[in-house]
């Protein structure tokens, strides 16, 4: 199988190819299973390296012959065009972008169903930021009109939400000074007082905003109000979440939306594969790393994976959630 790293991937199980080989091991056992995360200062990153690891045959419970990668990608909408190329075996997703790409609504109408999308497992809720100056006078989303607002890259399950939440308050893309950036190179413009604000979706806290907050005063913009109300009506996979106080130094608590992060793959992916990484995911020697690896990790529950599921299981995560009794 042809096979490529991407340069800031984590790459986990590179002692155990070592090891496999001076056994005189196969490497056609070996089987490869890259988890398409996001952008290296978000959250998707860090937890797909944590899972990489844990669920790779040198991990603490791994799965046999597994070498699992995390790698760097545009987001959401990158990482299932790339399961359905072929191009990688799995990857974190929002659940509004998995549900609209299986059922070809939404951001997919017209583009066709990836009807092959199966889930592995809910994660946690991701909650969006909407991160402004302190400065810059933002008290609310409809203050972001004339501003210099980033909505995040093209491909990314930001970008969704971030014209839906601005269009919920009639603003469009010509109503702001738009920018097309990741949190990190968004953060490094606030710092230097080129940009008011941008939009983030995310587990907090949010590595790019904990540092922009170390230096720079911020606030985080409310998402509440009527047009917010009638959204939560309209789109079932949003629901109210709140920040609380202190999550990012000197800002309040604030209420806000938020979707759930979801692991997905292909319906072509083996079926007993995806049971042992399943099994593996939620494993004493996992939960330990996820515990102790990143905050969100702690909400990686069995409880939460099955919650808001939205498409279908893959067959072998299925078995699994049926064996261990959270799935009917």
């Amino acid at each position: 199988m042809a096979y490529s790293i991407n340069r800031r991937g984590f790459v986990a199980g590179a002692a155990w190819l070592a090891a496999a080989a001076s056994a005189g091991r196969a490497f056609a056992q070996q089987a490869f299973f890259r988890i398409g995360t996001g952008g290296t200062s978000g959250t998707y990153y860090p937890i797909g390296g944590l899972i990489a690891n844990a669920i790779s045959a040198t991990g603490p419970n791994g799965v046999e012959g597994l070498v699992a990668t995390a790698v760097s990608s545009n987001g959401s909408v990158a990482n299932i065009n790339a399961i359905q190329s072929g191009a990688s075996e799995s990857g974190f997703t929002q659940s509004d972008v998995a549900f609209w790409a299986h059922s070809g609504t939404g951001l997919y109408e017209g583009k066709g169903k990836v009807e092959d999308l199966r889930l592995i497992a809910t994660l946690y809720p991701e909650t969006l930021h909407v991160v402004a100056r302190a400065d810059a006078g933002i008290k609310s989303i409809s203050d972001l009109k004339g501003k210099r607002v980033s909505i995040d890259e093209p491909g990314s399950g930001t970008i969704v939400d971030s014209r839906i939440v601005l269009g919920a308050f009639g603003i469009t893309e010509k109503d702001i000074s738009p920018e097309y950036l990741k949190p990190g190179p968004s953060g490094e413009k606030m710092r230097d007082g080129a940009l008011d604000a941008f939009f983030f979706v995310g587990g907090f806290p949010a590595g790019a905003i904990t540092e922009l907050s170390a230096s720079t005063p911020i606030t985080l913009v409310p998402v509440e109000g009527p047009e917010i109300d009638k959204l939560l009506g309209e789109y079932k996979f949003f629901s109210a979440n709140t920040v609380p106080a202190e999550t990012y130094k000197g800002v309040p608590e604030t209420k806000t939306l938020a979707v759930a992060a979801q692991w997905v793959t292909s319906a072509k992916q083996p079926d007993d594969l995806v049971y042992n990484i399943t099994r593996s995911l939620y494993s004493d020697g996992t939960r330990k790393a996820l515990d102790a690896g990143h905050a969100k990790g702690k909400q990686i529950t069995l409880e939460n994976a099955v919650a808001g599921a939205g498409i279908p299981f893959h067959p072998g995560a299925e078995k699994f959630y049926k064996e261990a009794g959270v799935l009917k």
